[in-house]
């Protein structure tokens, strides 16, 4: 990285613009997944809703004021991209490989909240998007493609690789190193809420990337049906309702943790 990026870099995560709206980006993150675990609950009543980013925006947009909160949303998710870029041009890690992988995690985390900021400018403009189609989309393009199959299943692969990883941050209470987490009673609640919503964001994103593999396997685009797909098949498993009602729960745990992060974050 030349020394003009990191300075430019620098300056920025010292801005207190920027942090403001970080911090604003992560608590419209934990409002998008307290409304997705909202909505995956009310599938075991039979709502027709989608349960992930498109269904929690459609949701948001038929409020009054909601299309103003909508692009709150935008405006924080798209500073969380920019606060991704600048991390990594300044991760402090000695060993090169290890400090790759970082910048690879980084910008894939950025990749991710642009990707729901676009979808999210795309509502707040009047038109409507939906996730779940946007994947089906993906997947018979890449399995039109030469060799579609298997970059279909490396990124099945890789989807539930990140699921598995999320279960194990929350297992280990690895997302405490993201926080200055408050100590007594609230602290305690804190931690109780990472741990939960951190397995079940886990849950969900390993189901999503199973899905793209199925998706693969069987040359069937329409099995890859992201988050909302993911959800609604837990229906199908024994004790199906109980455990998406379990992981609806673990998502809204995990968006009131966002909100905890955007209050306690390490910026």
């Amino acid at each position: 990285m030349t020394n003009s990026a990191k300075t430019a870099a620098r300056t920025a995560k010292n801005s207190r613009a920027l942090e403001i709206l970080a911090r604003t980006g992560f608590a419209v993150l934990g409002l998008l997944h307290i409304l997705i675990g909202a909505i995956a609950i009310s599938l075991v009543g039979g709502s027709g809703e989608s349960a992930d980013q498109s269904g929690a925006l459609r949701e948001l947009s038929s409020k009054p004021g909601g299309i103003v909160v909508i692009w709150i949303v935008v405006v924080g998710l798209l500073a969380l991209v920019l606060w991704q870029i600048v991390q990594v041009f300044l991760l402090d890690e000695p060993d090169p490989k290890k400090k790759w992988g970082r910048r690879v995690s980084e910008l894939g985390k950025g990749v991710a909240y642009g990707a729901v900021g676009v979808t999210a400018a795309t509502f707040a403009l009047g038109g409507s998007s939906s996730s779940s189609n946007t994947s089906q989309s993906f997947s018979a393009k890449l399995l039109a493609s030469p060799g579609g199959v298997i970059l279909l299943v490396i990124v099945g692969l890789v989807v539930a690789g990140i699921g598995v990883a999320f279960v194990v941050q929350g297992v280990l209470t690895k997302f405490e190193k993201l926080l200055l987490i408050p100590a007594g009673t609230t602290g305690t609640v804190v931690r109780v809420l990472g741990v939960v919503g951190y397995v079940a964001k886990g849950v969900a994103l390993f189901v999503v990337g199973v899905l793209f593999v199925v998706a693969a396997v069987t040359a069937d685009p329409e099995k890859a049906s992201g988050l909302d797909g993911a959800l609604k098949s837990l229906v199908d498993l024994p004790f199906g309702k109980v455990i998406l009602v379990a992981v609806g729960v673990g998502l809204i745990a995990y968006g009131l943790f966002c909100a905890a992060r955007a209050r306690w974050a390490r910026l």
